[in-house]
């Protein structure tokens, strides 16, 4: 796979508690110079990447992250006030003690609820599948795809571990026709982005993927 074409495939990402506005600009940067698919940044950061970037680049940010426990009617507020300030894509948290106790229908119906704020808006969805049981991860597969949501997502990358192979092929195998996968969270070399994109997933969430291009290109790649 070409250059190009993986990084069409990548959310590039920061979304450290530290980040401050001239590393979130340099991601902006360079997220217009490789064309990724989007860059994902947290939402006090939003208006101002759009107001950056303006149209050169599609500005994801993320809802009810990392912990999904916030209410539902807090994460709409959330996504709204992110579409407002420009958003193009949400990535938002399920309630992952709702997953443990059983709680599907309440998971699907917060999640139609944000997919309504969100309209022709990408509504991609972390289920945190370090957290949960393959039978667990296999209903919440058939839940995003009966939601209406465009992707089911593996991970924060801020709980204890990231996407994995296994999980995308496991998602590729679960989820319906209308809904893509995204994995994040540890994604650490171009060899592994291009398996993942192979087993199934659609979009890449790695905050390291312009780093190791870089020096790709440096070294004549």
């Amino acid at each position: 796979m070409g250059i190009k074409e993986l990084m069409s495939h990548v959310d590039h990402t920061l979304l450290a508690q530290t980040a401050t506005w001239e590393e979130i600009r340099q991601i902006c940067d360079d997220a217009v110079a490789y064309q990724t698919a989007s860059v994902c940044i947290p939402p006090s950061f939003v208006k101002q990447a759009k107001e950056y970037m303006g149209d050169k680049m599609a500005v994801c940010t993320v809802i009810g992250f990392p912990n999904g426990y916030m209410t539902t009617e807090t994460k709409e507020f959330e996504t709204r006030n992110a579409l407002e300030n420009g958003a193009d894509e949400i990535d938002m948290v399920i309630n992952i003690g709702w997953a443990k106790a059983g709680l599907y229908d309440e998971i699907e119906d917060e999640i139609r609820r944000l997919k309504a704020v969100c309209g022709d808006k990408i509504l991609k969805v972390i289920i945190e599948t370090c957290l949960l049981t393959e039978e667990e991860k296999i209903k919440m597969c058939q839940v995003v795809t009966a939601s209406g949501a465009d992707y089911i997502k593996t991970s924060t990358g801020f709980s204890k571990a990231g996407a994995t192979f296994e999980d995308i092929a496991l998602f590729a195998a679960h989820i319906g026709e209308n809904v893509k996968i995204k994995a994040a969270g540890g994604i650490s070399s171009l060899a592994d982005a291009e398996r993942f994109l192979a087993l199934g997933a659609d979009r890449l969430g790695t905050s390291r993927m312009v780093k190791l291009v870089k020096n790709e290109e440096a070294s004549g790649y």
